[in-house]
């Protein structure tokens, strides 16, 4: 029979409550003087090479990954050690050495130091913004909305961790007392995107370590520099080596065996429907040596939708339209990739659509256009191939090309009709949206629903009745369609409360139920899985 003591109580009143971080007001000259100093600053940094850090120990390798600037590809951000097969019992044998000790801290000393974290990111959030302008392209609004979000996962992790730390049962049977702890699971994998390579990224990171696991980092290898910038940080604020291990590296070989492994106790990824299921297929399988089940906690890429009725404000709507289509040039599950129009108002939104779209300005995001480059040249070339279908199966109503008189890797804003619903069903994130005459009525809706790829922000409808779908089939019960595009619980926005409670899936619910007989020391523990599905919103 397990036996284990119920940690100490803890007070949490000197903690202030939990808000969300403010966005940065760049027309006030003062930001906009501080942001590009940090550029600046960032700028000077360029090309430096990096080490992997595995148990604290630095380590180099023959293969390296070469980070480039997507709006200046001659410009090298970093380079980064590219580990391997040999690396992988390494990292594994340093995240369990570590968690022998991390995961016998308390909450209360995990949570405090996560608080530091987010106050050490707060004061160099300039410079945490210059980072992800360079490498992966986004304007100054963007890369602080990131950052502000990374801010907000550490600060509302830590909060959670507090909470968690005081769980009481909600039964006391009689002639027992009965308590309800949570406990680590053991080494997580982080595997995170690179559209939001701030905020997601340390997020998973966060949220494991908070609830003392400890964790095997493979950021993207189009975002190692934001995750290295990152890892940095938890140095500078004392985290224990080893608790985190930095570990850029290739997902076909690395990375799945790390998935692999029969010590890993969980994988955290945020990426591509294709990735995600592998992922998910592989640690179902019990590898030799494996003593339990595998946990995922899965966030794959979806095709959002907006529907405007025929009563919008349709100013308003067509503004928040382009915005969302081609925020960050598309390149998030939650951009609008599809447009259903009232046929009412059609012809008179598509021309007001047309030429606000032609009005965003491309360019180099340190001098913060409305809109930058795609992410990497693989990424250009899909969207290209894809608006080129587009041509033949619909019609043009403007962009559709790469940006003439540029190295980098712009495209234009493209706006298309399709001949039919279906031709929208798959495309890759970028600088495509599609038009459709329809409405909000259930009849009509198919054309959402047969997506492949559906998001869990999926449906915006503006004017008419509010629409509001949740469900927990996609994994994540927010504004969303079902299909496969999620896993355990995912992770939230803004919105106060509604960050999603990913610290749940990381740690063991257990309930210990002490007799009150003299001398009895028995408890009984059940490993449970406690999962909290909250509304979230990016």
């Amino acid at each position: 029979m397990a036996t284990v003591e119920a940690p100490p109580q803890i007070s949490t009143q000197h903690i202030a409550p939990f808000k969300n971080e403010p966005m940065v007001d760049f027309s006030r000259p003062e930001n906009a003087q501080k942001m590009k100093a940090a550029l600046e600053k960032v700028r000077a940094e360029l090309g430096r090479e990096y080490e992997l850090v595995i148990g604290g120990k630095r380590i180099k390798t023959a293969d390296k990954i070469k980070s480039l600037n997507p709006a200046n590809p001659s410009q090298v951000v970093g380079v980064f050690q590219k580990a391997g097969r040999e690396h992988v019992e390494p990292a594994m044998e340093a995240a369990q050495k570590a968690f022998e000790t991390w995961s016998r801290t308390s909450w209360e000393e995990r949570a405090e130091f996560v608080f530091k974290v987010a106050k050490t990111i707060r004061e160099r959030k300039f410079e945490f913004g210059a980072w992800m302008t360079y490498e992966v392209g986004k304007n100054w609004a963007e890369a602080d909305a990131d950052t502000a979000e990374t801010i907000d996962f550490a600060e509302y992790y830590a909060h959670h961790a507090l909470k968690l730390a005081k769980a009481e049962t909600d039964v006391q049977l009689p002639g027992e007392r009965d308590s309800l702890f949570y406990i680590p699971l053991g080494v997580g994998i982080v595997i995170p995107p690179w559209n939001f390579p701030g905020a997601i990224m340390a997020g998973m990171t966060l949220a494991s370590i908070v609830s003392g696991n400890t964790v095997i980092l493979k950021p993207s290898s189009d975002a190692p520099a934001i995750a290295r910038f990152f890892f940095s940080i938890l140095e500078e604020c004392g985290l224990p080596a080893g608790v985190v291990n930095f570990c850029p590296g290739a997902g076909g070989s690395f990375g799945d065996a790390l998935v692999a492994h029969p010590k890993t106790r969980y994988i955290a990824f945020t990426g591509s429907r294709e990735v995600g299921l592998h992922i998910n297929k592989t640690a179902a399988d019990q590898a030799p040596g494996q003593i339990w089940i595998k946990r995922t906690i899965l966030e794959m890429g979806g095709k959002d939708a907006i529907i405007v009725e025929a009563d919008a404000d349709i100013d308003a709507a067509v503004e928040g339209a382009a915005a969302s289509a081609f925020g960050f040039s598309g390149q998030k599950c939650s951009a609008c990739s599809r447009l259903i129009l009232n046929e009412k108002i059609y012809d008179t939104f598509l021309d007001k659509l047309k030429a606000r779209v032609e009005k965003i300005t491309i360019g180099d995001p340190t001098e913060n256009p409305n809109m930058g480059p795609v992410v990497n040249e693989g990424s250009m070339k899909s969207i290209l191939g894809y608006i080129e279908q587009g041509k033949k199966d619909g019609r043009l109503i403007t962009g559709g090309q790469r940006v003439p008189g540029k190295d980098g890797y712009f495209v234009q804003p493209q706006i298309t009709i399709p001949q039919n619903a279906t031709s929208v069903q798959v495309g890759p994130d970028g600088t495509v949206t599609a038009v459709i005459p329809g409405t909000a009525q259930p009849q009509q809706l198919g054309q959402i629903q047969l997506a492949r790829f559906v998001n869990p922000a999926g449906l915006s409808p503006i004017g008419g009745q509010n629409l509001y779908t949740a469900t927990a089939a996609s994994g994540a019960p927010i504004v969303s369609q079902p299909g496969l595009n999620g896993a355990g619980s995912l992770q939230g926005g803004y919105l106060e409360n509604s960050n999603v409670q990913i610290v749940n899936e990381i740690v063991n619910m257990i309930v210990a139920q002490r007799a009150y007989e003299a001398n009895s020391k028995a408890i009984s523990a059940s490993d449970e899985m406690l999962q909290t599905a909250v509304q979230t919103k990016r």
